[in-house]
């Protein structure tokens, strides 16, 4: 983390391409271009860069008084959706002679290039502004020595002709600036290798092209569908009622399990107050929603398991094969989290079936507290998997 010396030391390099001042304490957009620019690290310094708020373009301090709803709202641009992938990156207050500085420090991006609303940006010396084509290629290539998540590496064996490329053109569409999309004329490989779908150097998709938009993604990666069991009662060997093999891409298998939960469900007629009745589910839809999301998500697509999806007569169990990862661990769950599959995460999220990062299991508990249900039992005796358990409401 910045010290102090060399906070003051930042504030009287007026040269920098790794500094940006502001004055503003609402300008959200300016800081999420300057949060996207560098992260993209075009130069490629490899070191952090810094938004400094509360100074003025000289380096002299504006006289701010940082609050800590300042220092929330900047902390809340890295989990907002709007810069993807996420970016890493800390937020801290130095209280100096003349006033406070807030500070965003952050840390280039393995996964570039980087976008705020859809857009490139980047810095280079004192320009600032949107990567043309080229800028986006560089930022692209650098991103195959870099790239360390399973879904940003090569899926050596598949080809560009294993992708449903109407389907990648309607994502595009949503997930990047219309103003982009129009001046857009690189080659099908280059508009998918700027949204990490595609290896320019090695000729194939990523696992996350074949996951997204592969025709048949279970060839490459066996593993990646989830089988669906409806019980009668509340024995896993009882003989099932239903079952499937919910597979292709993940658009299909995540619309698929939206409509079976909506399905399943049933609602009942509660008395409320005494005199009021009311129809009252036995699960809340978006609870449950929330945490197969979150399966899909965070899954370990490297395994050939698939996820467990079992409806029991009492309670559902959603069976994720992978384990915690990264920085979450069973005593900090839920609230701390590491992505194992970004650019999933990133997808999930322009497709509408995540809203925010970091809070689809916190939501899920207060549907549920809502609801009337028991908290969500979440089981990590194997290192390898997550297990949870929801109960159906007392009736």
């Amino acid at each position: 983390m910045l010290g102090q010396d060399e906070l003051l030391a930042l504030l009287s390099d007026l040269e920098s391409d790794r500094i940006e001042r502001t004055r503003s304490t609402s300008d959200t957009d300016k800081f999420g271009q300057a949060i996207c620019a560098f992260a993209n690290d075009l130069p490629g310094h490899r070191r952090p860069g810094y938004l400094l708020i509360g100074v003025n373009d000289d380096g002299s301090l504006s006289g701010l008084t940082v609050t800590d709803e300042l220092l929330k709202n900047l902390g809340a641009i890295r989990s907002d959706g709007n810069v993807l992938p996420q970016p890493a990156m800390n937020v801290f207050k130095f209280a100096l002679q003349g006033g406070d500085v807030a500070v965003v420090e952050v840390l280039p991006s393995d996964l570039p290039p980087v976008r705020y609303k859809g857009r490139v940006h980047i810095r280079v010396g004192p320009r600032k502004g949107l990567a043309n084509e080229q800028e986006e290629r560089l930022l692209s290539e650098r991103r195959t020595a870099l790239a360390r998540s399973f879904d940003a590496r090569p899926c050596l064996e598949a080809r560009l002709n294993d992708i449903a490329l109407g389907q990648f053109d309607a994502y595009r569409r949503e997930t990047i600036d219309p103003e982009t999309v129009l001046a857009n004329h690189r080659p099908i490989e280059h508009q998918l290798a700027a949204l990490r779908l595609f290896d320019t150097e090695r000729h194939c998709p990523t696992h996350a092209g074949i996951l997204l938009f592969g025709k048949n993604p279970r060839f490459y990666l066996p593993g990646a569908y989830v089988q669906y069991l409806k019980l009668p009662g509340t024995d896993l060997t009882d003989v099932p009622e239903d079952q499937a093999e919910i597979s292709g891409d993940l658009h299909s298998i995540l619309h698929e399990l939206e409509s079976r939960v909506r399905l399943l469900i049933q609602t009942r007629l509660h008395t409320v107050g005494g005199f009021e009745e009311k129809l009252v589910p036995d699960y809340p839809e978006w609870a449950l929603r929330e945490l197969l999301m979150n399966a899909v998500m965070h899954r370990n697509y490297e395994s050939n398991t698939p996820i467990r999806f079992y409806w029991f007569s009492d309670h559902v169990e959603i069976l994720s094969p992978g384990g915690l990862y990264g920085e979450a661990t069973p005593e900090n769950f839920p609230t701390r989290n590491s992505y194992r599959n970004p650019i999933i995460a990133e997808a999930m999220k322009s497709l509408g079936f995540v809203n925010r990062f970091g809070y689809g299991v916190q939501r899920a508990q207060a549907l549920l507290a809502l609801n009337g249900n028991p908290p969500a039992q979440f089981d990590f005796f194997d290192p390898h998997t997550v297990l949870v358990k929801v109960y159906r409401r007392a009736t």
